[in-house]
């Protein structure tokens, strides 16, 4: 199944905004209990979620709902919710341990499907871990919480680690390339280009958005350029045409080559 690229962040507390978060052509949408509604609107929120899911049973495969943290006061009400909805794919903040995934499963079921968001210092140190726990989907990277959790300064260079390694238990754990943290700019398209620029860098493969104006911003920066896609396009006949090694612009083709150029047309459109 091909994954998302851009998974959409909307307030559970807001109904009014969950079909149009849908027309905004997101991959997924994030139905947020957690840092997008305060204590005292919590149960309002899973009370909308309630009322909207059932009659859209069409979209469940694109709803992600982001319940509150295990230490939460709310979690076992997020639970019971998700629980008597049937949804099938959970974003679990403030992942440190691999237990707290197993919690999701016991509380749920083999049906979950688990985001866990390393977002902390503890949660990277026990990534590869995470990674390789039985439900989890995709490893999504909390930038922001975790330049808190450490006081960066705000240099990317601080994120360079925590990427790498997220990346790379990704694939350890043969998940799906992770998915990068918020860009707080909705207006900034050049700020929001280079911070998932800066994710593909080390291998994410999608990102999180808190508007929609930031979802066709992130879906074009994915899409290849023309000069890739003729690229692409040559290498592929060429490697086609021939049983044996070739050479294309006086470099020769091989399997990584050919991967790559099939890589570049994936890029083409959003997984659901």
């Amino acid at each position: 199944m091909q994954m998302p690229i851009t998974y959409l962040f909307v307030p559970g507390n807001r109904p009014e905004r969950f079909d149009k978060a849908f027309a905004a052509g997101a991959g997924a949408i994030v139905l947020d209990l957690e840092d997008a509604v305060a204590p005292a609107d919590k149960a309002r929120a899973r009370d909308a979620i309630a009322d909207w899911f059932p009659s859209r049973v069409e979209h469940a495969a694109r709803v992600v709902v982001r319940i509150n943290d295990t230490q939460s006061d709310w979690f076992e009400d997020d639970l019971a919710l998700l629980k008597e909805l049937g949804v099938a794919q959970v974003m679990l903040p403030k992942t440190e341990w691999p237990a707290q995934v197993a919690q999701v499963l016991s509380a749920l079921g083999s049906l979950p499907r688990v985001l866990p968001l390393i977002e902390t210092a503890r949660g990277v140190r026990n990534v590869d871990e995470i990674a390789a726990a039985e439900g989890v989907q995709r490893l999504v990277f909390g930038t922001l919480d975790y330049a808190v959790d450490l006081d960066l300064s705000g240099d990317e260079m601080g994120l360079v680690y925590p990427s790498a390694r997220i990346a790379i238990a990704s694939r350890c754990a043969e998940l799906a390339a992770p998915v990068a943290g918020v860009t707080p700019g909705i207006d900034d398209e050049a700020r929001i280009a280079a911070d998932f620029a800066f994710a593909r860098s080390f291998g994410f493969g999608g990102k999180l958005c808190i508007h929609p104006k930031q979802v066709a911003v992130i879906h074009a920066a994915c899409r290849p350029s023309a000069a890739e896609k003729d690229w692409a396009e040559r290498v592929l006949a060429a490697a086609a045409a021939s049983d044996g090694a070739v050479q294309l612009d006086g470099k020769m083709i091989d399997r990584p080559v050919v991967l790559k150029a099939q890589a570049i047309l994936a890029r083409c459109t959003d997984g659901a």
